[in-house]
């Protein structure tokens, strides 16, 4: 039977790993990449030597007729309907609120938050279609729970793709579909390494495991969340930052 797993934006640095992580978990995977051709090239080949299907298409998560044709061409390369979707692309820019721009806010929000939208709703929809139940997981952030200031947008899309998996967990269980959100902390990616010349000795000290996340500390979280172990899992955020964003700021040693 085929084990089809759908994810957005996948060669980014923590899709690659996702995507990674679900083909040798056994899935066969398709995933989106936009304006990654070769990235995308690679991962499809790095999926294939795991001894697993792939297929990639150019779609923007928030255009609705790209993400349709996604999900319908996914749909008829694997011969089934997802098991797994997860809601991986996501964009952020640097203003504060003062100066941020009508055109950012928009875009920001039209990929994170919009993107998260359209993609649950058409593995929804194919799920149960299928009569199957499926997992679905979207990415959130620490600023799912914290403000970070200078990412007004990108925090007010994270704070909503929390709410939206709630009440897309409730509306979607009696289903059999389950919809769980993670939220990273501090992740070393080449993003991240353009905020800080030093991001991890920024962001180590402050974390209670002293280090920052990788991308494959993802793997794990999002494998448990798409298994049968979590098959009475859902609604849920699930915060991988090193219990960062779990503490509050202490002046006295600790």
């Amino acid at each position: 039977m085929t084990r089809l797993a759908l994810i957005t934006a996948g060669p980014s640095a923590i899709g690659r790993a996702l995507v990674l992580g679900l083909a040798g978990a056994g899935h066969d995977v398709a995933f989106t990449h936009l304006g990654a051709a070769d990235a995308a090239a690679r991962l499809l080949a790095d999926v294939r030597a795991l001894g697993r299907r792939a297929m990639c298409l150019e779609s923007d998560a928030a255009d609705e007729a790209q993400v349709r044709d996604f999900h319908a061409r996914a749909r008829d390369w694997a011969g089934a309907a997802p098991q797994v979707m997860v809601c991986n692309a996501g964009i952020q820019t640097w203003s504060s609120l003062l100066d941020l721009s009508v055109q950012d806010w928009d875009r920001v929000m039209a990929t994170n938050l919009r993107g998260t939208f359209l993609n649950t709703r058409e593995a929804a929809r194919a799920m149960i279609a299928a009569g199957q139940g499926g997992s679905i997981v979207t990415l959130g952030s620490g600023c799912n729970k914290l403000a970070f200031p200078r990412l007004v947008d990108y925090t007010a899309s994270k704070g909503g793709i929390e709410q939206f998996t709630k009440v897309a967990a409730s509306e979607l269980g009696p289903q059999g579909i389950r919809v769980n959100c993670i939220a990273p902390g501090a992740i070393a990616t080449e993003r991240t390494a353009a905020e800080a010349p030093d991001y991890a000795g920024e962001w180590s000290p402050l974390t209670p495991l002293r280090r920052v996340g990788t991308p494959e500390d993802l793997v794990g979280p999002l494998l448990f969340f798409v298994s049968d172990a979590a098959r009475f899992v859902t609604g849920q955020t699930l915060w991988v930052d090193g219990g960062v964003f779990s503490q509050a700021p202490w002046p006295y040693p600790t």
